[in-house]
């Protein structure tokens, strides 16, 4: 009886300790990959900077011409688009285009279908909450009046916080326009922290005094067409999860045997080394289940 209580005993130890490591991976380990790809981002979005002329007048309230040509179209999913910041809540990031796990790994992901900042319209970014930099961390801390500065290959951008929301992950009319308002943003991310159960969503309005400029010629009402399907975690990874936890089980089992025949410090060392390999691949594609967003 007792020998079965002290195998559950290590068990429960075993499935703790092994928690405990998720989420040190979630919180701590995938904002390291989001440090890396942002800093690669900011390079990437420098240069782009450099060699397109902007449409707009870089001050803290931009000035737009009076162009009424369609603005062009952003790059592929994936490519830096934007630099957000919020002062209030310190948020200084690179925004790519597009909202799949791969694309808000790398940053927050502008929505598929909307306008970009400074267009008129609805401009639609999503962010991590918990993960992966945790962006839109600190969302909730928005009040109305609250400043988000914009920076695009167009100009300058400053929008002003009129409304706060939480609604069901499947509500996607937040991302129609505001007829009461030329051009607005629109922040989302999961809500409340560590769950993915609402969605968080912060709208501002563009304080400018001129017009915004054109949106891409074309562009159709967002909540009809975009796929939100990517925010609820990539259904693909499963059967790679299943197969790298197997694969995981069997080299701390080896790992295990291994010690206990031989209880010496290079053994649980030479056995540790293959484990935490194994054991960071089943976390990684254990990781993208989650909602993209989370």
């Amino acid at each position: 009886m007792r020998r079965a209580a002290a195998v559950i005993g290590r068990a429960l130890i075993t499935v703790g300790v092994l928690i405990l490591l998720f989420v040190a991976y979630q919180l701590w380990g995938t904002g390291i990959y989001a440090s890396q790809q942002q800093s690669r981002l900011r390079r990437e979005f420098s240069t782009e900077l450099r060699k397109t002329p902007t449409t707009t007048t870089p001050t803290t309230n931009p000035t737009s011409t009076a162009t009424t040509e369609p603005s062009p179209p952003p790059p592929p999913p994936g490519n830096a688009v934007a630099r957000i910041q919020i002062p209030k809540i310190g948020l200084d990031a690179i925004v790519v285009d597009g909202i799949a796990t791969d694309d808000l790994r790398m940053g927050p992901g502008h929505y598929p279908l909307t306008p970009l900042p400074g267009q008129r319209g609805n401009a639609a970014i999503a962010g991590h909450r918990t993960t992966y930099g945790a962006w839109f961390g600190n969302l909730d801390q928005l009040s109305t009046g609250d400043e988000i500065l914009i920076r695009t290959v167009q100009g300058f951008f400053t929008y002003r916080v009129y409304q706060q929301l939480v609604v069901d992950p499947s509500d996607v009319a937040v991302l129609n326009p505001d007829p009461a308002r030329p051009a607005t943003l629109t922040l989302t991310t999961c809500n409340p922290k560590y769950s993915a159960s609402q969605r968080l969503v912060v709208k501002a309005a563009l304080d400018s005094p001129t017009p915004p400029l054109p949106p891409p010629r074309g562009l159709p009402r967002p909540s009809k067409l975009v796929d939100i399907s990517s925010l609820s975690g990539d259904s693909g990874s499963l059967i790679p999860a299943l197969i790298t936890g197997l694969i995981a089980a069997a080299v701390g089992g080896f790992w295990w045997l291994a010690y206990h025949r031989h209880a010496r410090f290079m053994t649980w060392i030479i056995g540790a080394i293959p484990f935490l390999v194994a054991l960071f691949f089943f976390f990684t594609y254990l990781e993208r289940l989650l909602p993209a967003n989370y």
